[in-house]
């Protein structure tokens, strides 16, 4: 397998790691769809190559409308994300919560969106990534640390669809969903990793917890 001639969505592609991912994507021959909220911040992704649509990662609405639109679809990298914190479990607002939930409502949003495309795909790919908090969360990162681990909950459980879907149409695994975990994101090793989903199989990769070291 390869990543050469996939269809890619990466919804909410506007970060430093939403560049990075989208330039080696098209390097290596992916076809890139970058959403955002703002056509001015989605520029340098399509300047890098990529095709850009103004959508709202974290509507469901406007991501069914996307997948229609686009119909094939090998994979959907989620990459809403940000970070407020610190104050102890005090310091831990209201308005930070709700501040960090996107991140969640783009994974639930995109997975549902894109639950068809990425099981009829040859080789669907869903991807999230998340924080090594969630192995070890902290007073000061609550309100983080229990978004991200909703988040990955949420990912195992599309993981788990899809191998219930596999089973049931008695078919080999062909979609798998990854959580990609890092301390501090670097996009340069977020890019190849998003590569390498290509490159394992389904029934290797699916429900996978991958550190970005």
């Amino acid at each position: 397998m390869t990543v050469t001639d996939r269809n890619i969505v990466l919804a909410g592609a506007t970060s430093a790691s939403g560049l990075a991912v989208a330039r080696a994507l098209v390097d290596a021959g992916a076809r890139v769809v970058a959403t955002g909220r703002s056509s001015e911040r989605l520029q340098p992704l399509a300047d890098a190559g990529a095709d850009i649509e103004v959508a709202d990662a974290t509507s469901l609405d406007d991501m069914t409308a996307l997948a229609a639109r686009l119909g094939s679809v090998d994979g959907v990298i989620s990459l809403v994300g940000g970070w407020r914190g610190g104050g102890g479990l005090a310091g831990q607002s209201d308005d930070d919560f709700h501040a960090l939930l996107p991140a969640l409502e783009a994974v639930r949003a995109t997975s549902r969106a894109f639950d068809g495309a990425l099981r009829a795909a040859d080789a669907g790919r869903y991807a999230i990534v998340s924080s090594t908090a969630v192995a070890r969360p902290l007073a000061g990162g609550a309100n983080y640390a229990a978004v991200k681990a909703a988040s990955e909950a949420w990912t195992r459980a599309v993981a788990q669809g899809y191998a219930k879907a596999a089973r049931d149409a008695d078919e080999p695994l062909r979609a798998a969903s990854v959580v990609f975990r890092a301390k501090a994101l670097d996009p340069a090793s977020l890019a190849p990793a998003v590569l390498a989903l290509w490159d394992t199989d389904a029934a290797e990769l699916n429900d996978r917890i991958i550190d970005l070291a």
